[in-house]
């Protein structure tokens, strides 16, 4: 569970698909990464949303490096 306190140290914040549901703080980066909801699916439909998040993170890197 994502904590005040880790969000308050953070410089990027990453949420999925929670929308305005999701606290905010000023002055952080938020990116809103829309991926399906596995919950209930089996591995097969697990997989391709794990190497999207992968992928996501990947290319997150390459602007924070």
């Amino acid at each position: 569970m994502l904590t005040t306190s880790a969000v308050e140290q953070s410089d990027v914040v990453i949420t999925m698909g929670c929308g305005d549901a999701c606290p905010f703080f000023p002055g952080k980066r938020y990116l809103d990464w829309p991926l399906n909801d596995p919950a209930g699916q089996g591995v097969a439909a697990i997989r391709p949303i794990r190497d999207e998040i992968r992928k996501l993170v990947e290319e997150l890197l390459t602007t924070l490096l």
